[in-house]
């Protein structure tokens, strides 16, 4: 298996885009390379500025919403795009927005937060991840 992780993610809540960050993050300190696929709603999240008023949560942790993002707050935990970023600058981590997600949309890349560095097909996706572990988030 080669020294890498795909992860799909499919999901636009900030708990799941955290911990796509948190282990995108890992991941680069370790010194693996990280593919992330935004598709569907995790696409959404990449729009420009979306990260700033998303504050939805899982269906499963929704009533503990505003509790969770108010702890979050007041113990500074960085936004899931400035961990995303960091994760960047410590190593190869690449995200790649979803070739027919973004038709579907009518999304175009210039669209998304600039860490979004391509858009991609499937297979593509699916190529590159040859080899290495995948996570559907």
């Amino acid at each position: 298996m080669e020294d890498k992780i795909s992860i799909i993610l499919f999901s636009g809540t900030v708990d799941k885009l955290l911990a796509v960050a948190t282990i995108a993050s890992g991941a680069a300190a370790m010194q693996k390379k990280v593919q992330i696929f935004v598709t569907f709603y995790g696409l959404l999240a990449f729009r420009k500025d979306a990260w700033k008023t998303n504050r939805r949560l899982s269906k499963d942790f929704e009533d503990f919403a505003t509790e969770a993002m108010k702890a979050m707050e007041e113990k500074k935990v960085p936004s899931w795009l400035d961990t995303l970023k960091v994760a960047m600058e410590i190593g190869d981590v690449q995200v790649h927005a979803c070739g027919l997600t973004m038709d579907l949309l009518a999304i175009k890349l210039e669209d998304l937060e600039p860490v979004v560095s391509d858009v991609v097909g499937v297979g593509t996706f699916v190529e590159n991840a040859s080899g290495g572990q995948i996570l559907f988030i």
